[in-house]
Order: structure tokens, then sequence, then C-alpha cells
């Protein structure tokens, strides 16, 4: 069993930093990729930036240049490194974490919040 664990979101002024982490609680190698999804209030959740196991990254194109997607496998832990953020940005954001077997993890969601 894969648990997922989000930390580092918070209130933050527009233009200002946030650096979010993920916790792997289980294999990290069983997970064919991770990735960082958002949901704003009234929307549906969006996928934000995602990492193979093998490093090929990809990120949705209203954060490419602002957001860096990274993972350390010694320590279990995917992080989202947000930077130049927008009020737009304010948002629950989960981790997500995809197995050889096409199977879906989710962590509890974190929010951040961006005030302008």
């Amino acid at each position: 069993q894969v648990q997922l664990v989000e930390s580092g979101g918070g209130l933050v002024q527009a233009g200002g930093s946030l650096r979010l982490s993920c916790v792997v609680f289980g294999n990290i190698f069983s997970m064919n990729a991770m990735g960082w999804y958002r949901q704003a209030p009234g929307k549906q959740r969006e996928r934000v930036a995602r990492i193979t196991s093998g490093g090929t990254t990809n990120y949705a194109e209203f954060v490419k240049g602002r957001f860096t997607i990274s993972r350390d496998n010694a320590k279990n832990t995917v992080y989202l490194q947000m930077n130049s953020l927008k009020p737009e940005d304010t948002a629950v954001y989960y981790c997500n974490g995809e197995d050889y077997s096409g199977h879906y993890y989710w962590g509890q969601g974190t929010q951040v919040t961006v005030s302008s």
C-alpha cells in the first residue's frame, strides 16, 4: 500500500514562491510517474506537472517557466517549486502517483493561497 503526504502549502503574496513536498510512504520505485494536480473552488482538478521514473518532466502551459517538479528517490519525496506565483494559482494542490498497473494514488491535498 502506498500513501502520499503533502506539505508546504500556505499564504503568499503575488510574485512570491513556495515549495511543496510529497513524501511517498511505500516504495517510490513502484511508481511509474509522480505528479501534482490542483483544484480551485468551482473548477475541475487539473494536472500541473508530471515526472516519470526516468526523470522526464512535463508541465501545463499555465505554469511553464514558473514551476519545477523534481524527485529525490533517496528521500522518497517529490517536490514542486513554485515561483512567480499569481492569484490564479490559488487552489488545493494534490500529489499523485501512478503505478505500473495504471492505478492512481492521491494525497490529502495542501492549500496554496496567493494574495494580490
